[in-house]
């Protein structure tokens, strides 16, 4: 298993009327930002917010090229990007849900407390396949046909990426002490995007070669 500390690119906010950041995800131009009422389109070269659309968004996010998903309570909705409407509507997994991502016409999900991702139909919302870790689950991702995942447990976090198969641990990166993650999402660019949770903030980590 590889370790090591996580390279800090850049931090984003904190943004005026953005108190917290519960997910995140990346259209290809945007990052999208889970602010609690409203999910906030930011600009990640200029570092500016461009606009909101007002929909509950308190986890997780995800895109699957043309809608967003939005984790809200006890349902994940579907949700037009230009608009903010809610197109569709599932139901999330019972017990409380954290982190989002859409990957191989699927959605996979963080459940925090049992620290497990879902992979979940993304018509029906029916459980396809359960992956365990050993830590809190917060926000994850898919990367080049890699599953990583967010962590926050008291004052550690880390990005952690495991098999898809059997959910073993295969690295780790470090975030320093206090410095949480509350979402998290990959560009193209080989950079992770971390949700700061209560700090306002958004974080960019260099994917480690």
């Amino acid at each position: 298993m590889n370790r090591s500390t996580a390279d800090i690119l850049r931090e984003y906010g904190p943004f005026p009327g953005i108190d917290c950041v519960h997910g995140v995800t990346y259209d290809g131009q945007h990052v999208w930002l889970a602010t609690g009422d409203t999910l906030t389109a930011l600009d990640p070269a200029s570092g500016e917010t461009l606009r909101s659309v007002e929909v509950a968004a308190n986890a997780g996010t995800a895109f699957d090229g043309e809608h967003l998903f939005q984790i809200a309570e006890d349902r994940i909705q579907k949700v037009d990007p230009q608009t903010g409407r809610v197109v569709d509507t599932i139901p999330a997994p019972e017990g409380g849900v954290s982190g989002l991502a859409w990957a191989e016409g699927t959605l996979w999900v963080g459940r925090y407390r049992d620290r497990t991702i879902q992979q979940l139909d993304p018509r029906s919302g029916a459980i396809l396949r359960t992956i365990e870790s050993n830590r809190f689950v917060t926000g994850v991702t898919w990367l080049d046909g890699e599953l990583w995942h967010g962590t926050w447990e008291g004052d550690e976090s880390d990005l952690r990426r495991i098999d898809p198969q059997t959910g073993e641990l295969l690295e780790r990166l470090e975030l320093p002490p206090g410095m949480g993650v509350s979402g998290l999402e990959a560009d193209c660019n080989d950079r992770f995007f971390c949700g700061g949770g209560g700090s306002g903030k958004l974080r960019a980590v260099r994917r480690p070669v």
